[in-house]
């Protein structure tokens, strides 16, 4: 006699179970691109609350060689992931984000962090300087690198020394140190080349505005946000670096995005 409620609780076990594995299953992957200056461990705390929000994360390195090739890098990761993806830039990642997610249906929104949302015909170079307030130019340092096909290039790095205070004055001086000897350089290139497309004109989109941030100015963040009708929250004091400052509000923007 005592089968049936057995069945019944058996039965009611596994709905929960797919029910669970379901909701699982449905949330995006979210893809983290970091910009220039820096590495993909500058999403780690953000990684750490997605992840423990149950959402998958991939966090790739952007080559920061040129936007077209950076781009085509970009859409190869995306390749591999299967499902819907939220998509999210930091700084130049923003323009690397817009270019690869063009046509790309599995792309189901665009978060800029800080970052260029250029339309064709801009670089993130043009856009840095559309509005007054950085102070980029005066603290970097400039070398040359053999380029595959011959030749040489030109990189950019933030001086260590000038680090903290040009990209990330409200992380702690420790922090800021091991990031300015972490750093990635960017090419000219990259930062020099044209956008060719724009998926936030079909995509939706969101924006967070650094209110302190001496790389990309706010005024410039602000203008491209609206132009993109990108929902937008603004982080008062936040550096460039609010990935690393203000981890909760980058990701609670994130959730938003992917809900």
């Amino acid at each position: 006699m005592a089968i049936a409620p057995v069945v019944v609780g058996s039965l009611l076990a596994a709905t929960a179970t797919s029910s669970a594995a379901n909701s699982q299953k449905a949330k995006p992957t979210i893809v983290l691109v970091h910009g220039a200056f820096a590495d993909a461990s500058s999403w780690s705390d953000v990684i750490r609350r997605l992840q423990r929000d149950g959402y998958p994360v991939l966090a790739t390195a952007n080559p920061l060689r040129g936007l077209s090739s950076d781009a085509a890098y970009l859409r190869s990761v995306l390749d591999t992931v299967q499902g819907p993806v939220v998509l999210v830039g930091h700084s130049y990642g923003g323009s690397v984000i817009s270019q690869a997610a063009a046509g790309d249906p599995d792309v189901k929104a665009l978060v800029y962090i800080a970052a260029f949302i250029p339309d064709a015909g801009e670089s993130a170079g043009e856009l840095a300087g559309k509005f007054p307030g950085s102070t980029l130019g005066e603290t970097l340092s400039k070398a040359s690198y053999p380029l595959p096909g011959g030749g040489t290039g030109t990189e950019l790095t933030i001086k260590q020394d000038r680090f903290r205070k040009q990209f990330a004055a409200d992380v702690p001086a420790t922090t800021a140190a091991i990031m300015a000897a972490t750093q990635r350089p960017v090419s000219t290139l990259a930062l020099e080349e044209k956008a060719t497309k724009a998926a936030w004109k079909d995509i939706r989109s969101y924006a967070l505005i650094a209110g302190q941030d001496y790389n990309i100015p706010p005024k410039a963040q602000q203008w491209m946000a609206e132009r993109a009708d990108a929902r937008t929250v603004s982080v008062k004091g936040a550096s460039h670096a609010v990935s690393v400052s203000e981890p909760a509000a980058v990701t609670d923007l994130i959730r938003r995005a992917a809900r």
